[in-house]
């Protein structure tokens, strides 16, 4: 009897042509158990550099480095059997020249074996995108509110007044002309959203956008409620895990102070 083929990760090519068919699903992941319990659900995985601020306790993602995308891709290739899977391109990564952003993004295709890239920017960038993809780099835009900017433009909402609206209508169209397989539009005003969303080519996956979007995508560990200190306007807790786990090490130091674990069943015992 023949062994069933093993099953083929999404690709970025299968993820265009869900626009207009199907809401995409998307999620950040950083490590292999993650990974593995959020890939069956998911169309696509990113990990994003906001692994700065969720696993290295940074302020920004600004300090996020090359090597620690890499070893966390690494992990969450070895998780994913299903979702196509993308990694970030850090800050200072890809914007100093096309070539740069090229010899990274070769880098982390080689590094981890994952299916793309993802950088940030509109206008300024498709160059580089244009680059990046006759070259055989699938590339995941991201327009509207952008976090490597932070120092630049900080964290609010984009497109109230029409010159920014008008800008970040550009930049989608830029990087969808590009060539760009999908784009994150975050953090920008519901009505823009929907319009970009209804005029680009590539789907638009939102994070703070518009329900319209062709798919969304939140930081796992915040749609898991494992953060209570900050909880943006857009994400929506599915579970309260903080609590579960501060409840569940209380337990674990009470036993250990008391004496009571480990208990009998959990010790070896000399076998006569």
């Amino acid at each position: 009897m023949s062994t069933p083929p093993s099953q083929k990760r999404l690709t970025p090519s299968n993820i265009t042509a869900m626009k207009g068919q199907r809401p995409i699903v998307s999620l950040t992941a950083y490590t292999t158990p993650i990974a593995r319990l959020l890939d069956p659900h998911c169309d696509l995985l990113l990990v994003g550099d906001s692994l700065g601020m969720v696993i290295y306790g940074l302020d920004t993602t600004v300090g996020v480095t090359m090597e620690m995308m890499i070893a966390h891709g690494q992990a969450v290739m070895r998780g994913a059997k299903h979702a196509c899977v993308i990694v970030d391109l850090p800050f200072g990564a890809y914007q100093e020249s096309r070539e740069q952003a090229f010899r990274n993004a070769a880098r982390i295709l080689k590094e981890t074996g994952c299916d793309g890239v993802k950088l940030e920017g509109g206008e300024e960038m498709a160059e580089t995108v244009a680059f990046l993809t006759s070259r055989g780099v699938p590339v995941f835009g991201h327009i509207g509110l952008m976090p490597q900017q932070v120092n630049a433009s900080g964290y609010r909402s984009k497109g109230h007044s029409e010159a920014e609206a008008d800008k970040i209508r550009r930049d989608a169209r830029a990087i969808d002309e590009a060539g760009a397989f999908a784009m994150v539009i975050e953090g920008t005003v519901e009505p823009l959203a929907r319009d970009i969303t209804g005029t680009v080519k590539a789907p638009t996956i939102g994070i703070g956008a518009s329900p319209a979007c062709d798919g969304q995508i939140l930081v796992s560990d915040d749609m898991l409620g494992l953060f209570n200190e900050f909880r943006p306007r857009f994400v929506k807790h599915y579970a309260e895990l903080a609590p579960t786990i501060s409840a569940a090490v209380e337990a674990y130091a009470s036993e250990v102070k008391a004496r009571t674990f480990p208990g009998p069943e959990h010790t070896f015992q000399i076998k006569r």
